[in-house]
């Protein structure tokens, strides 16, 4: 009687002796609730067993889980490496579903077809395209669209979404943010509460600047564009649909459709820099008095002119 068992359950408590809880307890409230009692042999032994402490409860988990992992490769799946694989009981996976040696799927994930997971990757209650590649990530709450790509070394927080084909790369924190069809974000970045479009290309190094210290804020970029390396996007921004950023460029307003911009100052060049940093350290350093122009350097004991050396330092 499945309904009176998980009533029974629920009835079930701890006041004995040791202080733990038997299920064997149900045995009497189903004779006291005047409902028949009988003995049934059973096959499997394991659906009996009790966990009385910690190591116990890990050997049922394992058993539990060796028998997921069975199921789902008698269903298509590939397990490289059942033993270091865990399955929660809620996952989902279609046939043809590659899992890589380290995965651990937990949750409500599902896998679409031909995705292929891991190595070394924690996926919980996350969305996989048909031939996604995800390698070394750990993922929450996440969507990866149909043949895109993550990792390796990729964290996707709650809200993170990447659109069909498009690349999450090395080193990438993505959060509450959607990525485009085709839009990749390849190395060393942080996407925070942004819409990056579709195409879009994220240079290395980009920081989209979400918080003030009270309040998160959303960057916008647009289809097609095209942003330099070590960017930063000051949130409220938007970057237009073909836009171009230059390196290094800090963006604190709006860059219109097809603009390009670029913030950093003239780039300075300092003749005979490294030669100065020498003198400093005891070194000795050229001078008028050696002859720059035939880039002849003081011998040691030579003493250059103190004037050009003063100059030189201005």
């Amino acid at each position: 009687d499945g309904s009176f068992l998980a009533d029974a359950l629920s009835r079930v408590t701890n006041d004995n002796a040791k202080g733990e809880y038997y299920l064997t307890d149900i045995v009497r409230l189903a004779r006291d609730a005047g409902l028949t009692v009988g003995a049934h042999p059973i096959d499997d032994v394991m659906q009996t067993e009790g966990a009385n402490d910690r190591a116990q409860l890990a050997e049922l988990g394992r058993e539990m889980n060796r028998r997921i992992v069975a199921r789902w490769m008698r269903d298509g799946v590939t397990v490289m490496d059942p033993a270091t694989t865990w399955i929660d009981a809620d996952v989902r996976l279609a046939p043809d579903v590659t899992l890589l040696p380290g995965t651990q799927l937990l949750g409500a994930t599902v896998v679409a077809e031909d995705a292929v997971i891991g190595p070394d990757t924690t996926l919980k209650d996350c969305e996989i395209g048909v031939g996604a590649r995800v390698v070394r990530t750990h993922g929450e709450l996440a969507v990866i669209g149909a043949a895109a790509s993550v990792g390796p070394f990729s964290y996707l927080r709650p809200g993170a979404t990447l659109g069909a084909g498009g690349k999450i790369g090395a080193f990438v924190e993505v959060k509450n943010s959607r990525i485009g069809d085709g839009a990749k974000v390849p190395h060393l970045s942080y996407v925070g509460d942004a819409e990056i479009g579709p195409r879009a290309n994220i240079g290395a190094g980009t920081i989209f600047a979400n918080y003030d210290g009270t309040t998160k804020h959303r960057t916008i970029v647009g289809a097609d564009a095209k942003t330099g390396s070590n960017n930063t996007f000051v949130a409220p921004v938007t970057i237009g649909e073909r836009a171009i950023t230059g390196g290094g460029t800090v963006v604190r307003e709006d860059v219109p459709p097809g603009a390009l911009a670029v913030s950093a100052g003239p780039q300075r060049i300092l003749e005979g820099h490294a030669d100065r940093g020498r003198s400093r350290t005891g070194a000795i350093a050229p001078t008028e008095a050696s002859d720059p122009g035939s880039g002849r350097v003081p011998q040691v004991g030579e003493n250059p002119d103190p004037d050009a050396v003063r100059s030189a330092d201005a």
